[in-house]
């Protein structure tokens, strides 16, 4: 049995990021998530906030995540 259900992992490789109105387009799923929880870990305040946002989309596995509700 998978230690990951099929259905949380990316279908893709690819994903795009919207955060502080800047747009990234990924080719590494787990580089955008380090990415991420290190600016997450590494700021407070809107910006922690805005990071934290995306990152738990990325953890849901969408392909496009974005600092908005």
């Amino acid at each position: 049995m998978l230690k990951t259900p099929e259905l949380a992992m990316p279908r893709t490789c690819k994903v795009t990021t919207i955060c502080n109105n800047r747009r990234e387009v990924w080719t590494d799923y787990e580089q955008a998530k380090a990415y991420f929880l290190e600016m997450m870990m590494s700021t407070d305040g809107e910006e922690r906030d805005r990071a934290e946002c995306v990152y738990i989309q990325l953890l849901h596995g969408l392909e496009k995540c974005a600092d908005e509700d």
